[in-house]
């Protein structure tokens, strides 16, 4: 597998840092909170921010010079050089350590922390694990680890091949139904700044990637899974891991499901349409 290209220089990547600084303005919170169906008006200068936004926070922001076919930086401006072109969020772990603030001048430090090839199913994938450190006010805030899947691209004309569906659990204790909206998806890309264009371009995503419409950003899905789950918190949240098992489309209505907490901890997971297991997540929170 790793003779299909040179792994000897892609894993030249791992260890490499850099830091991107944010402040965190208030402008950009009440964007985040209007996003997500919040009163803007709640959140002030020092108000805390719930312990779960730190990830909309620290966009990347390329040249428009610097962007390749498919709306993200070319790669080998911020991301080590996979060649293969099609790039999916994965899963994530991230612990917290405490939260931000609105008006903190703020940094995330980025490591690439692993680049993995494997055989799957579908092909030749790369697993690349990035590693977030937030730090503001002098402490660390959350530590972030984020898998992308590089895949190899589709023949013009056929569609892209998912892994094979697994039911959704079927013992929640809670559900809700939320409408995967095109303007929902937009607001998240403008707010975090993914320019992705299996997000919004049908074309593109038909066309280019071999999907059936526009797909659903799976760092959105992660957030409103979040979202639901800290509704029904029962204390505060100390860290979770997020799998992304299938992808969701644009106009879908997904249930986004979880069973009561227990010893701490909270399983939920997202439901598609057709019944099958499109996200889970497990959630840990302080006694």
């Amino acid at each position: 597998m790793s003779d299909a290209f040179d792994m000897s220089g892609l894993r030249s990547w791992i260890g490499r840092t850099r830091v991107v600084e944010d402040d965190i303005s208030l402008a950009a919170v009440r964007r985040i909170a209007g996003m997500l169906d919040q009163d803007p008006d709640s959140y002030r200068r020092g108000s805390a921010l719930p312990p779960h936004w730190f990830g909309m926070f620290f966009a990347d922001v390329a040249r428009q010079s610097a962007i390749g076919p498919d709306g993200h930086a070319r790669k080998g401006e911020f991301l080590p050089p996979i060649p293969l072109p099609r790039r999916m969020g994965a899963g994530r772990r991230a612990r917290l350590h405490g939260v931000l603030h609105v008006g903190d001048d703020a940094a995330k430090v980025i490591e690439v922390a692993g680049i993995e090839p494997k055989q799957a199913r579908t092909g030749l994938i790369v697993v690349l694990t990035m590693r977030q450190t937030i730090n503001a006010r002098g402490k660390v805030i959350a530590v972030d680890e984020f898998d992308a899947i590089y895949r190899e691209a589709v023949p013009p004309g056929t569609q892209s091949t998912a892994t094979t569906p697994i039911p959704a659990p079927a013992d929640e204790a809670w559900s809700d139904p939320v409408l995967l909206d095109p303007v929902l998806v937009f607001r998240y890309s403008a707010v975090t700044w993914n320019g992705h264009r299996i997000h919004y371009d049908a074309d593109y995503a038909r066309e280019a990637e071999g999907y059936p419409g526009v797909v659903q950003n799976g760092g959105l899905t992660m957030q409103l899974m979040l979202e639901a789950a800290m509704k029904r918190a029962p204390g505060p949240l100390l860290g979770f891991t997020a799998r992304l098992r299938r992808p969701l489309f644009v106009g879908q209505t997904a249930r986004f499901c979880g069973r009561a907490p227990e010893g701490g901890r909270m399983a939920c997971w997202v439901a598609a349409p057709d019944g099958s297991l499109a996200a889970e997540m497990e959630l840990e929170f302080a006694a």
